[in-house]
């Protein structure tokens, strides 16, 4: 699979003006007959890939990650959208018309489509969520079909944090093929980047989380996390310094009282 894949663009032969389309502003996420977050892990879990995602070839501000936010991706059929827990999208700017915060994402307007989805396992969405669900007809596709067959996400994740399964896919030749996941972590090639269960605590919540690796095997920190470790570094530095220093005073000292046991005054050297 070639790297263009994480930047796929909608294309339409009769596409018509960009003018005329809904936009953002047309199409919000809020819906007050959507229920709401189901719980508050579904909220933590999202802020912390967010706070961990890096990629060493794309800037921040050239990244959008989504939360429970309305992804429209038909424009056949504008109202139809999928609500992925959480997702990112690559080379376009972080603020929508590089000025306003997202209220949605609208692929035909953006006219780039997610890299990665991830979808948290809840009572009810299991079936769906691994496409064991089938389209009706004349309704809006499944969560799979939609990831896989019109956006082709390069990258789709699931996580069971009832159960703590990870199952991660890489789009391949028109159709999900099951990453291998080992020891609770997988590898990413076209983000260089690695997906992992970490137990620790985030948030004050101390449990298994889901977050990115770099490429040498090390968990991403978080901003309050790196800002910790600089400190905990200088910090060390400083101690450092000043046993270095006592220790070449404490040499001092004792070269001085060599020299006067020889009758020298350490003054006059």
């Amino acid at each position: 699979m070639t790297t263009s894949r994480l930047f796929v663009k909608q294309t339409d032969p009769i596409k018509p003006k960009k003018e005329t389309l809904p936009t953002m502003y047309d199409l919000p996420s809020e819906d007050p007959e959507e229920p709401g977050l189901p719980d508050e892990f579904h909220d933590l879990q999202p802020q912390l890939l967010s706070a961990t995602l890096r990629l060493t070839d794309v800037a921040r501000n050239q990244i959008f990650t989504g939360t429970d936010l309305n992804l429209y991706y038909d424009l056949n059929h504008p109202l139809w959208h999928k609500r992925p827990d959480w997702f990112a999208v690559l080379r376009v700017p972080r603020l929508y018309n590089s000025t306003d915060l997202r209220m949605s994402y609208v692929v035909w307007q953006e006219e780039v489509n997610p890299s990665v989805i991830v979808e948290l396992i809840s009572e009810g969405t299991e079936k769906e969520d691994l496409g064991e669900t089938e389209s009706t007809e004349g309704k809006a596709p499944t969560k799979w079909a939609v990831y896989e067959q019109i956006l082709k996400v390069p990258y789709y994740i699931v996580y069971d944090r009832y159960k703590d399964i990870l199952r991660a896919y890489q789009w391949v030749d028109g159709q999900y093929e099951a990453l291998v996941i080992k020891e609770g972590r997988t590898w990413l090639p076209d983000l260089k980047l690695g997906l992992g269960l970490w137990h620790g605590e985030y948030d004050g919540i101390s449990r298994q989380w889901l977050r990115w690796i770099d490429a040498q095997g090390n968990w991403i920190p978080t901003p309050l996390e790196q800002a910790q470790q600089e400190r905990e570094q200088a910090e060390q530095q400083r101690e450092q310094a000043e046993q270095q220093r006592e220790q070449a005073q404490g040499e001092a000292a004792r070269f001085a009282a060599k020299l006067r046991e020889l009758g020298i005054d350490p003054r006059q050297v």
